[in-house]
């Protein structure tokens, strides 16, 4: 059985991303290995890469290169088209100059946003504007489209890896401009270290990481049309997922309150703001308990609900 409304002194604690208490002590043992840059090497076909903290100053070090002007703006576009886009995103836009969620005639570039392991339609198709692109891969790490386009098209990519890895710290940016990067790391010797020594184990799970995300992916689909919910995005092929989100119309239910009741219960998570849809944790660290435990705090929630209203 599973504790409901349990003690907050005692709540589990379930991120978006897999990484755990647990994960502490196994990265801190882990032998010295460069195994990553030959990963990276290879995936990448010799383009250059450099290791950041997190996908954040990835970000900021793209914005970076364009010289830009504060009355100058950087468009945002997104897979679903949704109006809700990551503050992470946009405070970093805005240490240089403006954001906008259309192509307007002050654009100078364009942030194109792989939302949830869902790779945006028609990227090739943005070349028209002759504008710089930078993919924004924090949540797609593993994700491609039908074409192979994604993280393949843009002057700049972005990582975040603790999205889709049992880490803290660490992300990549990746360039298509020849000597676009700086010539050092962005990171200390350590954090760099640590980076490397996790990510070089963590890659040789990669066909189980994406087997599980799947899996999971599939669980969660079921449990909760079980109880009227259907996914919001559809996966193709090679999408990898970063979250399970599940759409609410006709539901009547209170989405902010919805998130405050699963932070009540350890289990990160958040309204896709802009429309009826929720997303919670999908990650290969989660088993058949975990996910049976987040219908029931979803169940919970709706029973409390409709006693309230009568």
């Amino acid at each position: 059985m599973f504790i409901l409304n349990p003690d907050p002194y005692s709540l589990p604690c379930y991120r978006i991303g897999p990484f755990t208490t647990r994960d502490l002590s196994i990265n801190n043992c882990l032998p010295d290995s460069d195994r990553i840059d030959d990963y990276f090497n290879e995936r990448f076909s010799g383009r250059d890469f450099i290791y950041t903290e997190n996908g954040r100053k990835a970000i900021n070090i793209a914005l970076d290169y364009y010289n830009l002007e504060k009355d100058d703006v950087v468009t945002i576009l997104t897979t679903s088209g949704n109006y809700y886009i990551s503050g992470c995103v946009t405070r970093e836009i805005e240490k240089f100059c403006r954001w906008s969620r259309q192509i307007v005639p002050e654009t100078r570039a364009i942030i194109v946003n792989h939302e949830f392991g869902y790779p945006y339609k028609g990227l090739s198709a943005l070349k028209r504007y002759k504008l710089p692109i930078i993919e924004d891969c924090a949540g797609s790490f593993f994700s491609n489209d039908a074409n192979r386009e994604t993280g393949n098209t843009g002057d700049f990519t972005i990582f975040s890896f603790p999205k889709m890895f049992p880490v803290q710290v660490g992300g990549l940016l990746l360039s298509n401009i020849k000597g676009a990067l700086p010539g050092r790391y962005q990171l200390d010797k350590a954090s760099l270290r640590y980076i490397k020594n996790s990510m070089s184990r963590n890659i040789l799970c990669k066909q189980e990481i994406i087997r599980k995300r799947e899996e999971n992916y599939n669980t969660l689909r079921y449990l909760f049309e079980s109880i009227g919910f259907s996914e919001r995005f559809k996966p193709e092929p090679e999408t990898v997922p970063g979250v399970f989100m599940f759409k609410t119309e006709g539901s009547n239910v209170d989405l902010p309150e919805l998130k405050k009741f699963f932070w009540s219960h350890g289990i990160h998570c958040s309204v896709f703001y802009g429309e009826e849809a929720f997303f919670i944790p999908v990650h290969q660290a989660l088993n058949e308990h975990d996910m049976g435990y987040f219908l029931e705090v979803m169940k919970l929630f709706i029973f409390n609900n409709r006693n309230e209203v009568q």
